[in-house]
């Protein structure tokens, strides 16, 4: 049974209610780190069933949406109003060959591009918090709704995470 764009969405953003969305992204990172430390690159590929994906494949995605979510905020910036595309994330998985890469590597990436996004939200002023894009299957998301969005798709991966590492010991 697969949700429509706007239970995923409240799912996405339940995940990070009530939390600072800057602070759970801030921490994501060392997250992301601490919970893959020691553990062997051929386990971390290994997917807990053909459906899903596996540890280094949640990881490779992640700082690939850290790419895209980098790029829709810019573009929003640039041109309040802009159009913002959609993409299939199992598509890119396969294209990305998100099976083969090295998910410590996939870490360094996130963290990188993450901290270049989070200089960038530090710089905003008040009223550009409010800019936004129409997403072509969410509709119109500001820049502010975007960050929370992002803090709840963190949260959301890391406890996929959680779970997939906890059944596989």
């Amino acid at each position: 049974m697969s949700e429509t764009v706007q239970q995923y969405t409240q799912r996405i953003l339940a995940h990070a209610h009530g939390q600072d969305p800057i602070k759970v992204q801030s921490a994501t990172p060392k997250k992301l780190a601490r919970l893959i430390e020691g553990i062997s690159t051929a386990k971390l590929r290994k997917r807990p069933a053909p459906e899903k994906w596996s540890v280094a494949e949640i990881l490779a995605h992640l700082a690939d949406v850290e790419i895209v979510y980098g790029w829709r905020m810019r573009s929003i910036l640039g041109a309040p109003g802009t159009p913002v595309q959609a993409y299939d994330q199992n598509a890119w998985v396969i294209s990305g060959h998100y099976e083969k890469r090295d998910p410590r590597k996939s870490i360094e990436l996130q963290r990188t591009v993450r901290e270049a996004n989070l200089a960038l939200l530090k710089s905003l002023s008040p009223e550009q918090w409010k800019h936004f894009g129409h997403h072509a299957e969410r509709g119109q998301e500001s820049i502010e709704h975007i960050v929370r969005m992002v803090a709840g798709h963190d949260l959301n991966h890391i406890r996929q995470i959680e779970a997939i590492l906890k059944t596989a010991k």
